[in-house]
């Protein structure tokens, strides 16, 4: 029993004895961690510090700092181990940071993937915060562009979180990308009326509209020969580009451009029409298509003269009475 109290004792001895000689390489490791971790933070504050008076750059200067403070971070853990544990090799401890990147990047593929697309997204920025983009069938207004995900907020006041990755890989159209954009909205009039003198009115309309920037100009372009219509496409600029100047814009240019044609000058805004003809097979032409008035023969003096349909139906009515009179006798 005093044999194994004895190795037990030995063994602690060993241990303290030990600890005693790597006290001064673990003080050492500690004040150089200690030094990086207050670097990291400095550089980490001083980044944040620049970005602090640019909006636009606030969100990457954010994660620019966390990143070099990471990066410092983990390289004075490295420095304190190799002080600590002086077998311990700088190819050794790259090996093993491989072998663990490896395995994280197969555990958190998604996540990483997000990452490194939000920290693209921030680089080349192609769009800002407060940007109106168009996202597959989200529309709205950014509200923050973090490493892992972009939130944006709806017209609707609804909130879209959005995986970066997917926003990165895929088509988004910035509506406020620059200063100015142009709309559009067609118009159709009738084949009776004059394109030309339409064209001038509806331009009239657009210039009285402090909506609409004279400078691009608007114009009026006749883009189709419709059946019952000649559609006309009405195109003008607005600034700023956001959803509220688009509505309101549209909204006087509609206005005015039907006060203008239809109200003031008397042109025709038709609507869709059908003509819807009657075939009266009581008539002596019943199927000679050059007489009877489904055919409209060329020759209009040979077109035959509208019957209204009460007197069809009392001249079939009385057709059928003389049969049934016929068949009884």
């Amino acid at each position: 029993m005093k044999a194994e109290i004895s190795i037990v004792w030995k063994k602690i001895q060993s241990m303290i004895d030990s600890f005693m000689i790597m006290l001064p390489n673990i003080v050492l490791a500690l004040i150089v961690f200690a030094i990086f971790y207050f670097v990291g933070r400095q550089i980490k504050r001083v980044v944040r510090r620049v970005t602090r008076n640019h909006h636009q750059a606030r969100n990457l200067g954010l994660v620019l700092g966390r990143l070099a403070q990471g990066t410092i971070v983990l390289v004075g853990l490295f420095i304190a181990l190799s002080i600590v544990i002086p077998t311990l090799k700088a190819g050794d401890l790259v090996q093993l940071l491989g072998i663990s990147g490896v395995a994280i990047g197969f555990a958190f593929r998604e996540i990483l993937q997000n990452f490194l697309a939000g920290i693209l997204i921030l680089l080349t920025e192609p769009f800002r915060i407060d940007d109106q983009i168009v996202f597959k069938n989200f529309e709205g207004t950014v509200e923050n562009i973090e490493t892992r995900a972009t939130t944006i907020q709806t017209y609707d006041g609804r909130r879209i979180v959005i995986p970066n990755a997917e926003l990165f890989t895929n088509t988004v159209t910035v509506n406020t990308a620059f200063d100015q954009r142009r709309m559009e909205y067609d118009i159709s009039i009738g084949y009776g009326d004059d394109i030309d003198h339409a064209k001038q009115l509806i331009l009239e309309a657009l210039y009285s509209l402090k909506e609409v920037l004279k400078a691009p100009a608007p114009d009026v372009l006749a883009m189709d020969l419709a059946e019952s219509t000649v559609n006309l496409r009405v195109r003008w600029w607005i600034a700023p580009p956001r959803r509220i100047d688009d509505l309101r814009s549209r909204d006087k240019v509609i206005c005015a451009i039907k006060k203008k044609l239809y109200v003031e000058n008397g042109i025709d805004l038709p609507y869709p029409t059908r003509n819807i003809l009657f075939h009266d097979r009581t008539e002596e032409i019943d199927g000679d298509r050059s007489q009877q008035r489904e055919g409209w023969p060329a020759d209009k003096r040979k077109v035959p003269k509208l019957r209204r349909i009460s007197g069809s139906v009392r001249k079939l009515t009385q057709g059928r009475s003389q049969q049934d009179g016929n068949g009884k006798s």
